[in-house]
């Protein structure tokens, strides 16, 4: 069926030349008619493949993709939520600081521009602890409350025995006198803002010490010093009540 035969002899041929093979019509249909039924055979096979596979490797496709994006993070309400308290946290420390104030315990008195750090859970009987204490900011009563508990927070800004010691402890307060009914008060306590508005002022005997554990029906903020500025004759009291916005 095929040609068969010796196309080239080197002993016998020349050198070079050119040589012609040719296919007859039968052979040169035969061979493109397999040719063409091997292609159609390739197309159908890849074809079948596509149809009885491809709807599987969609829905896997389909489920990697949808994993991925559920896998993602999800913003939450929580996450809204923890979001805003960040923003709140970040707006408190940068009020504190502009003040020159830390935001983990400190006060601010507008009206009389009193600003200073707090330190907490002093003892306001030891009078070497509390001395300690003022040269560091205003002292917070041992044993009281702090801001957000809802009940008495007492804070000094000196209790000495001598005048000598009251130029030194008694800047801070100073001017407390001068408050009156409405003004406002700003505790900043664990990245938090309070605000407090006077209700009263009162002047009690040096020995009286009835107002630092005194029980209130809400949250209350007691401020000491000595009175008159500069003794330590008496103390003046300024009582505010927390303002709930």
């Amino acid at each position: 069926m095929f040609p068969k035969g010796t196309i080239y002899n080197a002993k016998k041929d020349k050198t070079h030349g050119e040589i012609v093979l040719t296919l007859s019509k039968s052979s040169l249909f035969f061979y493109t008619l397999i040719r063409g039924v091997g292609a159609g055979l390739i197309a159908f096979s890849v074809l079948a493949f596509l149809f009885t596979y491809g709807p599987i490797a969609k829905e896997e496709l389909s489920y990697s993709l949808k994993k991925e994006v559920n896998d993602e993070p999800a913003l939450t309400t929580e996450s809204f939520v923890d979001m805003a308290s960040a923003d709140r946290v970040i707006a408190v420390q940068k009020e504190a600081n502009d003040l020159g104030l830390d935001s983990h315990f400190s006060i601010y008195i507008p009206k009389i521009e009193a600003a200073s750090n707090i330190v907490a859970n002093v003892e306001t009987g030891n009078e070497s602890e509390y001395l300690a204490a003022l040269k560091k900011g205003v002292a917070h009563g041992k044993g009281t409350y702090f801001p957000g508990q809802g009940r008495n927070i007492f804070l000094f800004s000196h209790s000495t025995d001598s005048p000598y010691n009251v130029a030194s402890y008694n800047a801070v307060f100073y001017l407390l006198r001068k408050l009156e009914t409405g003004d406002k008060i700003t505790v900043f306590f664990a990245d938090e803002k309070f605000v407090y508005e006077v209700t009263d002022k009162v002047v009690v005997s040096a020995d009286d010490t009835s107002y630092i554990t005194r029980e209130y029906p809400d949250e209350r903020l007691v401020l000491q010093t000595c009175d008159p500025p500069g003794t330590t004759w008496k103390r003046l009291l300024v009582i505010a009540k927390r303002s709930v916005s």
